[in-house]
């Protein structure tokens, strides 16, 4: 059963609420479905650098104030963007949500967005982007989903680039802000040491005068590309001191959520933890990679599913073989109960951990709203422990094949 409580506002806006009467703490998230899949060319990046504008003031709210009134409380904002979404979030002592909430609503609603705070804070965006060319490990990525994703928004970076961010302008964000920033995109998730009356009525009154929308341009409808066969490619990067082996798989999105669910499975047993079959074998016995792990990323269209390696370069193209000879094992050979078991265990024990705090549940709920619907939420643990071997390895057969597969290479100079 949903522990929370979901309002459909009279605007369109989500408003989910979870009392927690034993702590003195409220979290607030305004989830917005204002992500890098909207951005139509050549906005690219638009949506994250509108994350860093929205606290740049309004006609009524100075730059800056936000921030004072929190910090003077003891409370903590932050935001962050990708794909499929925006994400505000505000942490405060129960009484002083009352004051907070109202100027978090006004920044989203009313962001002026001015040239001069726009100017600034481009050159801020500008520098982060030039922060992450200089990290292998992000540069190895981008390469990855660009390879996999192709011209789908998926396979772009989040932050743009500094040509297009340079080809942007107020009016255009303006627009954009307008555009998605609207009741029926929103879902404001309250947990924490407050009423369900209070915390309705104080929502009601901070999301009521939105603009009217305007006409934005429309983003390129792409259609999932398909790997087909191996897509290879090798950056050579200074300074980098070890090689990287990053191999990716594209997997169903929201539509089919228990094949995300049964890949997340499959992650684990691959590559969590000592006793999963590419640690054991690569790392504890061979002594071939210094680190490996598999992830299983939830996207609203397409997820995805990556097996990632640390070594000598001498050894990249031994672990890639032995990888996919362990995609085939996967696939030909019985999943054991002993093994199955231990992966439910993994996945339902990081679930409960995930789910102690206001900050967690308010996160979980609100990303379940904007890319599917929040009750799905709270159903996790009982479709992990419903799949059977048989079904694993179907899952397997169909979306882990070791003959279709992008694979990026990062070695030394």
């Amino acid at each position: 059963m949903f522990p929370a409580s979901v309002f459909h506002l009279d605007n369109g806006l989500t408003f989910i609420h979870q009392e927690i009467a034993t702590t003195p703490v409220v979290v607030a998230d305004v989830w917005v479905r204002a992500g890098a899949t909207l951005e139509p060319e050549p906005w690219f990046g638009m949506a994250h650098f509108l994350e860093h504008m929205i606290f740049k003031g309004t006609e009524t709210l100075p730059p800056g104030v936000f921030d004072y009134n929190i910090e003077n409380r003891g409370g903590v904002s932050h935001a962050a963007t990708s794909y499929d979404y925006a994400h505000y979030c505000l942490t405060t002592a129960a009484p002083d949500l009352e004051e907070t909430l109202p100027h978090l609503g006004e920044l989203l609603l009313n962001a002026a967005i001015r040239e001069d705070e726009f100017l600034r804070e481009r050159d801020v965006v500008l520098e982060e982007i030039r922060s992450y060319h200089d990290d292998p490990d992000w540069i190895g990525f981008q390469a990855l989903i660009q390879s996999v994703y192709q011209r789908h928004p998926y396979g772009r970076s989040v932050l743009g680039t500094e040509r297009e961010l340079m080809q942007q302008s107020p009016e255009a964000m303006r627009c954009f802000h307008r555009a998605h920033y609207q009741p029926e995109n929103m879902t404001v998730v309250i947990v924490g040491g407050i009423s369900q009356h209070s915390a309705l009525d104080l929502v009601n009154r901070t999301f009521a005068d939105f603009a009217e929308p305007s006409d934005c341009p429309k983003s390129e409808n792409v259609s999932e590309p398909i790997i087909e066969g191996i897509h290879r490619q090798e950056l050579y990067l200074p300074r980098l001191e070890q090689a990287r082996l990053l191999m990716a798989w594209h997997a169903p999105g929201v539509d089919q959520l228990r094949t995300a669910y049964g890949l997340d499975l499959l992650s684990v047993l691959m590559a969590e933890g000592r006793s999963s079959r590419l640690v054991r074998d690569l790392r504890e016995e061979r002594q071939l990679v210094q680190g490996i792990c598999s992830n299983c990323s939830l996207q609203r269209d397409s997820s995805l599913f990556t097996i990632t390696a640390w070594l000598e370069p001498e050894h990249l193209e031994q672990v890639e073989f032995l990888i996919r000879a362990h995609l085939e094992d996967l696939q030909n050979s019985e999943i054991s109960q002993q093994e199955l078991a231990r992966t439910r265990r993994l996945l339902c024990n990081d679930y409960a951990f995930s789910t102690e705090t206001p900050n967690q549940l308010t996160g979980l709920y609100g990303y379940y709203n904007t890319i599917a619907q929040a009750e799905l939420a709270v159903t996790y643990p009982a479709k992990i422990l419903s799949f059977d071997t048989q079904e694993l390895q179907k899952l397997a057969k169909q979306y882990l094949s070791p003959q279709n597969y992008a694979v990026t290479i990062l070695k030394p100079c």
